[in-house]
């Protein structure tokens, strides 16, 4: 899922949003403390997937990025690839579980105060 919401600085411009792709490949690289070639890597193991422009040029996101950094940080204590991958799409079924749950909790809680004001 990739959200484009922009934001604007403390001087009124407008922002890309986290998950809008605007980084080049070797500035992702750069970014994330890795290769080109790393990336790439990461890349056909479905570690992440970066937007495409219209001329097919990988674009990264700051949501890529964070996303990157978690990838480096796993490799770094020794993990493979294919479990980095496994480990990463746990981390975000629970984040969608968890976000799921907030959602119930507050329709619940929207539930509940209106029964009890019809009282």
């Amino acid at each position: 899922m990739v959200k484009t919401v922009t934001g604007a600085d403390h001087q009124g411009r407008n922002l890309p949003g986290a998950g809008q792709g605007v980084y080049a490949i070797s500035v992702a690289a750069e970014l994330a403390g890795v290769g080109v070639q790393t990336l790439r890597l990461y890349e056909q193991h479905g570690l992440v997937s970066p937007a495409r422009s219209s001329g097919g040029t990988r674009r990264y996101s700051h949501d890529d990025l964070a996303r990157l950094h978690r990838v480096t940080a796993l490799s770094g204590q020794g993990f493979p690839l294919t479990a980095i991958g496994r480990i990463l799409e746990l981390e975000d079924a629970n984040t969608t579980l968890r976000d799921a749950n907030a959602a119930l909790t507050t329709e619940r809680d929207r539930l509940r105060d209106g029964r009890s004001s019809q009282r």
